[in-house]
């Protein structure tokens, strides 16, 4: 009798922003509100990784900028009622709070048992994976932003892990060292500006250098509106998920409440398929898309995605 083969499946979500006006809302209707019918899905998962766009903090040390999100600390559970089981904390606003807000956020994770990569209280634990081992896979991540700079860690100081679009050598590195102890290697970047539809060149270039270097999966995130999809070299690169979920203000054109949730299944070796769940964003709640939405969504991504040769079949 042939033995099964063991496969996953994990869930990659982008911008998760459960800060401000979305905390308001959990402490008034709880966490299970803000994932509305799409936590049935996000529960189906062998895990969930996003990037968390929030402190979770009671910190009153405000950084001077535009926008500072925060979160209440216990509403680290509302991560884990999600199945999300790892994030990426290399962004720009993990020190909205200054260092007493990271440090805070960090234990908030560690309380919950959320591993969480890109940011620590020095350059060597911010650049450190996390390693998520299920059905015996053992799935490394790394995280990396390409701004702020200025919140670069250091051997002696707290930050993010900062990388420069084109600083291949450390990247490679890093894979290099990962690989000896995982089957699969997602690298998770927070880079590029706000509202850009798709990646330049020179962001194409640098996925594809990291995939060469080794790595299984690209998860981008940043733009706040989800980018195009590229199968490279049977790997898969998403240059930007958009938004899992936030409070913000809706772009009337490039309509930032719309988003996607990617669900992967892959065995030891390689991967297998991989699915996105449109999702639209609407009062601090994602929902799957339905009607209007989910046409838009998907003829938007089947459109971006066909630009790097990657066929799109849409399913109703």
């Amino acid at each position: 009798m042939l033995k099964e083969k063991k496969t996953i499946t994990i869930g990659l979500g982008g911008d998760t922003m459960i800060g401000r006006l979305t905390n308001e809302v959990i402490n008034q209707n709880g966490c299970p509100y803000i994932w509305g019918n799409l936590l049935p899905i996000m529960q189906s998962t062998d895990f969930n990784f996003v990037n968390l766009e929030t402190t979770l903090t009671t910190s009153e040390k405000i950084v001077p900028k535009t926008f500072n999100f925060k979160s209440d600390p216990g509403h680290a559970s509302c991560l884990t009622l999600a199945n999300i089981q790892g994030v990426n904390i290399a962004n720009n606003h993990i020190l909205d709070f200054s260092e007493e807000g990271l440090i805070e956020t960090l234990n908030s994770l560690d309380s919950q048992n959320i591993k969480h990569i890109g940011a620590e209280k020095n350059l060597e634990e911010a650049s450190a994976p996390i390693i998520i081992e299920k059905n015996g896979i053992k799935i490394g991540f790394l995280g990396y932003a390409d701004y702020p700079k200025d919140w670069a860690a250091t051997s002696i100081s707290p930050g993010i892990n900062y990388i420069r679009i084109g600083d291949i050598n450390r990247i490679k590195h890093d894979i290099s060292q990962l690989k000896k102890a995982v089957d699969i290697i997602v690298a998770s970047m927070h880079w590029g500006p706000n509202m850009r539809t798709h990646p330049t060149q020179e962001f194409i270039n640098f996925a594809h250098e990291i995939i060469d270097a080794g790595a299984d999966i690209f998860h981008g995130h940043s733009a706040h509106i989800f980018q195009g999809i590229e199968k490279y070299k049977n790997k898969l690169i998403f240059y930007d998920m958009g938004e899992l979920i936030d409070d913000y203000a809706v772009d009337p054109i490039l309509r930032n409440n719309c988003s996607i949730f990617a669900l992967i299944t892959l065995n030891k070796k390689e991967l297998i398929s991989f699915k996105v769940v449109p999702l639209f964003i609407d009062h601090m709640q994602v929902n799957k898309a339905k009607d209007k939405n989910h046409e838009w969504i998907a003829q938007r991504i089947k459109k971006l995605s066909e630009e790097f040769n990657t066929e799109v079949h849409i399913e109703h």
